[in-house]
């Protein structure tokens, strides 16, 4: 088994109240990982351990063989959505992508376009994001995560406020990337996209994360 993540005995509090409490799990590469559970429950605090936005009070996180917060602070092989997209509200889709990847300077122009496609958006679109559907905000959201062609793609709720058919063009994308070889970690209140789309569940509860037997 390849395991690409690795969550050894990670536990974290905030103000006396515990969100993880001593998390064990491994996900392995080039698969889709669903985690389910209710809201405040702790998903969306073990997803930013993994990428390094929040450091666990004991117990390590272990990314592609490296310990986050001593051997890399943050992954550079994870895109991830996590909570609602943020851009600049007055710039196009396109600038918003182009002044993110200017930040790291690792794809070109051609590259943020194809991402913009790959979601369904039109690169030349001039209309502002601040002025997009919460679906294309999402739409976007998973532009950015995907145009550095990471290994990894950490998606919490991607498919708030697409439609029908949207949700249907997100599931195939997503099956497609795990068809290449990326590994996915997805969070889903959809039971439908849970079971469609994981290869493994696990459930998390008032910090404890379990694995559930589909």
């Amino acid at each position: 088994m390849d395991d690409i993540i690795q969550i050894e005995g990670v536990s974290k509090s905030y103000k006396d109240v515990l969100v993880l409490d001593n998390v064990n799990c491994a996900f392995e590469r080039a698969k889709i990982h669903g985690i389910v559970g209710r809201n405040g429950s702790g998903k969306t605090v073990l997803l930013k351990t993994i990428c390094g936005f929040i450091h666990p009070d004991k117990g390590r996180v272990v990314v592609d063989g490296k310990i986050i917060g001593q051997d890399i602070d943050f992954p550079k092989n994870i895109g991830a959505i996590i909570e609602a997209p943020g851009f600049l509200p007055t710039i196009s889709a396109y600038k918003s992508l182009e002044y993110l990847a200017s930040l790291r300077n690792v794809v070109g122009k051609e590259v943020i376009r194809q991402a913009i496609v790959t979601v369904g958006l039109n690169p030349d679109d001039k209309k502002h994001v601040g002025k997009y559907s919460l679906g294309m905000k999402q739409r976007l959201g998973l532009a950015q995560a995907i145009m550095e062609n990471p290994d990894i793609l950490i998606l919490d709720e991607p498919m708030n406020g697409l439609d029908n058919s949207g949700v249907s063009e997100m599931r195939d994308l997503f099956l497609n990337f795990k068809a290449e070889g990326k590994t996915i970690i997805l969070v889903s209140h959809n039971s439908e996209d849970i079971k469609m789309l994981c290869d493994t569940v696990c459930e998390m509860d008032r910090g404890i994360l379990s694995s559930v037997n589909e």
